[in-house]
C-alpha cells in the first residue's frame, strides 16, 4: 500500500485568466479515412500460391505508372515500383463474398460491379507518394480501393507500410491532413478504403536484392463505372468531404484505358476457380 495519505479532491474553477476569451473560434475537422481490414484472407495455401506466382513471373513486371491529373501524361513521377496487370476469379470470389461487409462497416452506398487489378513488386528504394486513385476510376467518390499483401516469411523486405491520411474539413473546404493511420504489409491480409483517401507507400529496403524478398501486393480498385451526379446522391458526407480534397487529383478527362495496362472485369465472376492469368496474354 501507498506510504501517502489520500486528500479529496477540491473542485476548481478554471476561469477566464488561466483560459482567455478568444474574439476568434473557427476549429477544422480532421475526418479519419474509413479503413477496414482482413487477416487470412485467402487462406494459407492460395495465399502462398499467389506468392509463388508472383516470384515466378518476375521477368513480365514493368515499373510502375502514375496520371498527371492535368495534363494527362503518364510518367514515373513520385512512384518506384513494378507492376503486372492481372485477373483472377478466385481472388474476385472472394473480394465478392466480403463486399457487402466491407461497405456496411465504411458506410459505402454506392454499387460496385466491376474491378482493377495490377500485381505490384516493391524491392530497394520502392515507394509510392501521396496521391489519391482517382486515375484508376470514373468517379473516386463511389470507389473503393484494397491492397491485398503477400510476402515471404520471413519478411526479406523493411519498411513499404501504408499510410492513409485524413481529410481536414475547414471553412466548408475539404483538404489533406498532416496525420494519418499506418496499416502494416501483413502476409495474407487485405485493407479496404475509399479511392479518394490521400495514401502513399513508404520506402521499403531489400538487403538481399533478391526478387522473392520484394513487398508484393494485389492492388485492386472497385467501381461501378459510372458518376455518381444526379438528384440521388448515393455518397455519405464523409465521402463528398473525402471527394472534394481529392477532386485536384482527378483527370480532366476520362483515360481511354488504365496507365498500367490493367482491364476492367465485372463483380462478382462466374465459373470454376482458375489461377491468376495476366491480361497481355
Amino acid at each position: 500500500m501507498s506510504g501517502y495519505t489520500r486528500e479529496p479532491a477540491t473542485p476548481m474553477e478554471i476561469g477566464p485568466r488561466v483560459l482567455p476569451p478568444s474574439d476568434q473560434w473557427s476549429p477544422a475537422l480532421a475526418v479519419p479515412a474509413p479503413v477496414c481490414r482482413f487477416e487470412n484472407f485467402l487462406g494459407a495455401q492460395r495465399a502462398g500460391a499467389l506468392l509463388e506466382y508472383a516470384i515466378a513471373r518476375q521477368d513480365d513486371f514493368t515499373a510502375g505508372t502514375v496520371l498527371d491529373p492535368l495534363t494527362g501524361q503518364v510518367s514515373r513521377k513520385g512512384r518506384d515500383s513494378l507492376v503486372l496487370p492481372v485477373t483472377s476469379e478466385v481472388f474476385s470470389a472472394h473480394l465478392a463474398d466480403c463486399l457487402p461487409l466491407v461497405q456496411e462497416l465504411l458506410d459505402h452506398r454506392a454499387a460496385l460491379t466491376r474491378s482493377l487489378t495490377v500485381l505490384t513488386a516493391h524491392g530497394e528504394g520502392g515507394h509510392f507518394g501521396i496521391h489519391t486513385d482517382a486515375s484508376r476510376v470514373r468517379d473516386a467518390s463511389t470507389a473503393l480501393s484494397a491492397v491485398y499483401y503477400l510476402h515471404r516469411t520471413p519478411r526479406g523486405f523493411g519498411g513499404g507500410k501504408l499510410r492513409l491520411y485524413d481529410t481536414v474539413v475547414h471553412e466548408g473546404r475539404a483538404r489533406p491532413a498532416e496525420s494519418y493511420r499506418t496499416i502494416e504489409p501483413e502476409h495474407d491480409t487485405i485493407a479496404f478504403f475509399p479511392s479518394s483517401a490521400f495514401h502513399e507507400v513508404v520506402p521499403s529496403t531489400c538487403p538481399s536484392g533478391r526478387f522473392s524478398d520484394h513487398r508484393f501486393t494485389l492492388t485492386t480498385w472497385i467501381s461501378d463505372g459510372e458518376s455518381a451526379a444526379g438528384p440521388q446522391d448515393r455518397r455519405s458526407r464523409v465521402a463528398r468531404w473525402m471527394a472534394d480534397a481529392a477532386e485536384g487529383t482527378r483527370p480532366l478527362h476520362d483515360a481511354e484505358r488504365d496507365h498500367d495496362g490493367a482491364r476492367p472485369v465485372p463483380l462478382p465472376p462466374s465459373g470454376p476457380a482458375t489461377r491468376l492469368r495476366t491480361n497481355r496474354s
